[in-house]
C-alpha cells in the first residue's frame, strides 16, 4: 500500500458562497463525510495544510491583483464570489499543495490528495475568476521547483480548461501542462493549436473533449496519449488538477463519464498497467471541480482508493 497524505481543514468550509452557487462547503462537507465511512479513511496520513506564504503567491501572482484582492470582498466577476474569510481559505488551499510537496521530499507520502477550496486553474497571475482565487496548483509547481523538483508535469482532467495554469506557465519549458476538457466550453481557451510559446513552445498539449464525450474518449486520452509524454517530458513530480465535473451526473458538464471511467482515468495518470516503463514519481491530487455531491464524493473515493494500491 502506498503512502498517501490527505490534506484538509476546516478553514476551507469558512469560503463562504451566496445561496445557490455551486462551489458550496457541502462539497467538501460531503467528501469528508463519505471518506470517514469508508474504509480508507485510516489508510490515509492526515496532514493539516500550511498557509502559504506571501513569497509563495508572489511567484505566481502580480502584487497589485495580490494586495487587492486582501481588501475585497463580493463578486470579482460573474461567478467569483469572496467573502470574509475567503482569503484566509485561498491561502491554505494553496499552502495544502506545498505541504504535499514537502511531504513528498521528505519521503513522509508516496503521494497526496488536497481536499480545499477555493479551486484554482481558472486564476491567473492578476485576477480571479471562475470561482478560482489563487492557482493552487501553480502556487505548489513553483514552490516544488524551489525544493529541487526542477521539472514538473501537470495533469487537468477538470471539464473547464484551466486557462490560468496554461497562462501562467505557457512560456516555460520545464512545467508541461496537459488538458482535457470540454469545448467550446467556458472559459473559452484551450484549443488543441495552444502549445505554448516561445522556449515553451510544445510544452501544453490540450485534447479537446466534444459535448457527450465519455469513456472511450478519455481512455484514448489517458491511456494512450499521456504516458508517452510524461516518459519523453521526464518531470521529477506530477502535480493534479482534479476535476470531477466530467461526471456524467454534473450539473455544470456535457460529458459523459463514468465512475468506472473516472477509475480509468485516475489509472492512467497514475501510470498503472502502461508498457510504458516511468520510474515512480510523486503526484499530489489537489480538488479543482465537481458540483454533484453524491458523484463528486463518489469520484473521490475511488481517486484515494487508486492512489493507496501500489
Amino acid at each position: 500500500m502506498k503512502k498517501v497524505g490527505f490534506l484538509y481543514d476546516d478553514i476551507f468550509l469558512k469560503h463562504e458562497m451566496p445561496p445557490g452557487h455551486p462551489e458550496s462547503s457541502q462539497r467538501l462537507v460531503k467528501i469528508i463525510n463519505s471518506l470517514k465511512n469508508s474504509d480508507d479513511w485510516n489508510n490515509l496520513i492526515h496532514i493539516k495544510p500550511r498557509r502559504a506564504d506571501d513569497e509563495d503567491i508572489l511567484k505566481v501572482h502580480t502584487r497589485d491583483y495580490f494586495d487587492s484582492i486582501r481588501k475585497f470582498t463580493g463578486f470579482f466577476d460573474s461567478d467569483t464570489f469572496i467573502s470574509e474569510n475567503s482569503l484566509e481559505a485561498a491561502r491554505f488551499a494553496a499552502g495544502a499543495v506545498i505541504e504535499a510537496i514537502d511531504r513528498c521530499k521528505k519521503g513522509e507520502v508516496d503521494r497526496a490528495f488536497c481536499a480545499v477550496r477555493p479551486p484554482g486553474h481558472h486564476a491567473e497571475a492578476d485576477r480571479a475568476m471562475g470561482f478560482c482565487i489563487f492557482n493552487n496548483i501553480a502556487v505548489g509547481a513553483r514552490y516544488a521547483q524551489k525544493i529541487g523538483y526542477n521539472k514538473v508535469f501537470i495533469i487537468d482532467f477538470d471539464v473547464h480548461h484551466g486557462n490560468g495554469t496554461q497562462h501562467i506557465f505557457e512560456k516555460d519549458d520545464m512545467v508541461f501542462y496537459f488538458s482535457t476538457h470540454q469545448y467550446p466550453h467556458y472559459p473559452g481557451t484551450g484549443g488543441d493549436s495552444e502549445r505554448g510559446k516561445e522556449k515553451g513552445e510544445g510544452f501544453t498539449y490540450n485534447i479537446t473533449m466534444p459535448y457527450g464525450s465519455g469513456d472511450k474518449d478519455y481512455f484514448y486520452a489517458y491511456r494512450d496519449i499521456l504516458p508517452g509524454l510524461i516518459k519523453n517530458f521526464r518531470p521529477d513530480i506530477i502535480l493534479v488538477s482534479a476535476g470531477y465535473d466530467i461526471h456524467a451526473s454534473d450539473p455544470l458538464s456535457g460529458i459523459k463519464v463514468t465512475n468506472e471511467g473516472l477509475r480509468s482515468i485516475v489509472r492512467g495518470i497514475l501510470l498503472k498497467r502502461t508498457t510504458t516503463y516511468i520510474p515512480s514519481l510523486p503526484y499530489v491530487f489537489a480538488l479543482e471541480g465537481g458540483y454533484n455531491l453524491e458523484a463528486l464524493s463518489e469520484s473521490v473515493l475511488r481517486t484515494i482508493k487508486e492512489l493507496l494500491e501500489d
